[in-house]
């Protein structure tokens, strides 16, 4: 059996040269990952269905993005055009962390080679998170009653706001963010368990936070766990605020997947936010999230 890896073309979407945010991240990570043979193919998405879509979001939100009708204001708060190519990917890269989802019930781990938009909320997009692929896909599972109670953890740099919001009166699915204190959204959502990190933290004193914090988790029993693995800790991110490693990065990955793979239940892991300095550099640490999910599968 070979670990379940989600992509789709249309991951990589056409914005100006000059955005911040490297969309070209999405194609050069899966030629990464078929040149490494970390996998030998690639599950292709369909766009996210109205019916899944509107468990998370408002129709009125939902429709604005389909018929490129949102309002200029709400454009420039999420970072992107709302173009053709902009509104196929939202729909199509949700739909991957669905499908991925899915496939995690069967084989316990699978992957998104994108997905983990944590700042969109029930009524807008914010901070390049056009929808909130996990936050669609965790509500999909319990209304199928695939999952029951499902934890996100979610270790990006930037809080988990949009999930926090989305899911705030839902005591199935538990949300728990570690994230950088002074970094973006300035005004912080509540979610069931926050980690705000001081600047500048570094390995030892991160992943000591982070074991301490699984602790506390497992005292609770979860059907399903999304995993956001944004790389956007590592030092030489652009946006980070965090000095963690590239060895610090691998043995987060490592320590989450096996916490939760070990207690048999299933993950499905998501890119989440990077924007190193080197696009190469940054290329390399996403793929961790599925060469360590893969080496379950060797």
């Amino acid at each position: 059996m070979e670990l379940p890896v989600i992509n789709h073309p249309d991951y990589v979407a056409k914005i100006n040269d000059d955005n911040k945010f490297p969309i070209k991240k999405f194609g050069a990570l899966a030629d990464y990952l078929l040149e490494n043979r970390v996998v030998k193919k690639f599950y292709i998405p369909e766009a996210c269905s109205l019916e899944t879509m509107k468990t998370s979001h408002s129709l009125e939100y939902i429709n604005h993005i389909k018929n490129k009708t949102l309002d200029q204001k709400l454009q420039k708060k999420i970072g992107f055009p709302i173009n053709n190519s902009v509104v196929k990917r939202s729909f199509v890269a949700t739909g991957g962390t669905v499908l991925a989802s899915k496939l995690a019930l069967d084989s316990k781990l699978a992957c998104n080679t994108a997905g983990g938009s944590h700042h969109a909320t029930f009524n807008c997009g914010a901070g390049y998170c056009v929808f909130n692929d996990v936050a669609v896909a965790a509500n999909y599972l319990k209304k199928k009653g695939y999952a029951k109670k499902i934890l996100i953890v979610d270790l990006d740099v930037h809080q988990g706001n949009g999930n926090s919001e989305i899911f705030k009166n839902d005591p199935d699915i538990f949300t728990f963010s570690m994230h950088c204190a002074s970094n973006y959204p300035a005004k912080k959502s509540k979610s069931d368990i926050d980690v705000g990190l001081k600047e500048n933290m570094e390995d030892e004193e991160y992943l000591n936070i982070l074991n301490r914090n699984l602790k506390i988790l497992n005292d609770n029993m979860y059907d399903f766990v999304f995993y956001i693995a944004g790389v956007d800790i590592h030092f030489q991110d652009r946006l980070g605020k965090l000095n963690i490693t590239d060895d610090g990065i691998n043995k987060r990955d490592q320590i989450v997947i096996d916490n939760f793979f070990t207690k048999n239940i299933p993950l499905c892991g998501v890119l989440g936010g990077g924007y190193n300095k080197s696009f190469e550099k940054l290329i390399e640490l996403h793929s961790m999230l599925h060469r360590n999910c893969s080496n379950y599968f060797s």
